[in-house]
């Protein structure tokens, strides 16, 4: 029998839309930004908000940031397709009592998952090592290339304005799933 390949897949910015968090912080701190402002991963070295300011209000704002969240442009689609084809392993930076409410999240959106693992940092490499991926879709550019470096796979890199420092030639930048879909369709074969 033909092993399923499995996929890990980052799920802010990725599955959800890019710009989930720019109508919240545009209201809490009274500003009028498009995700074209938001030119840095890191959201305090675009904003003139102080650190501890801003993860104060996030951490409050999450439950409901996650649980709102619109999805990325063809990500239902394509992971509808993938579903029955790969193992879907969702491996998220997100705080591990979100759990519930992520889950929610996929029901509400009618997103089938293998597995949903929140590890509450930005360092991915391990897990997805441990969960022997085969290839990995990101919007952090950094995470990006410590996971293609470090574990020799390809990594799916989501274009943003927040990520355009150069990549390396294992990390594979596309403007959508559907994008996406259509370079996993040449690799598979």
């Amino acid at each position: 029998m033909i092993q399923m390949k499995r996929f890990g897949i980052d799920i802010d910015g990725t599955v959800t839309c890019p710009t989930s968090l720019v109508p919240y912080i545009n209201k809490e701190f009274n500003l009028e930004l498009t995700l074209n402002d938001i030119t840095k991963y890191e959201l305090t070295e675009v904003l003139d908000i102080t650190p501890e300011t801003f993860a104060n209000w996030f951490n409050k704002a999450e439950p409901e940031i996650y649980s709102q969240s619109p999805l990325a442009k063809g990500a239902k689609d394509v992971l509808d397709q993938w579903k029955e084809q790969y193992e879907l392993y969702f491996i998220s930076a997100r705080p591990v009592d979100l759990l519930d409410i992520t889950k929610k999240w996929f029901t509400t959106k009618e997103l089938l998952y293998h597995h949903i693992e929140l590890i509450g940092s930005h360092y991915k490499v391990a897990t997805a090592k441990k969960h022997n991926v085969d290839i990995f879709f990101e919007d952090k550019h950094d995470n990006a290339v410590s996971i293609h470096e470090e574990l020799n796979i390809p990594v799916i890199l989501f274009n943003t304005p927040y990520n355009q420092d150069p990549v390396p030639k294992g990390v594979i930048r596309v403007n959508d799933w559907f994008e996406a879909q259509s370079w996993v369709k040449q690799w598979i074969k």
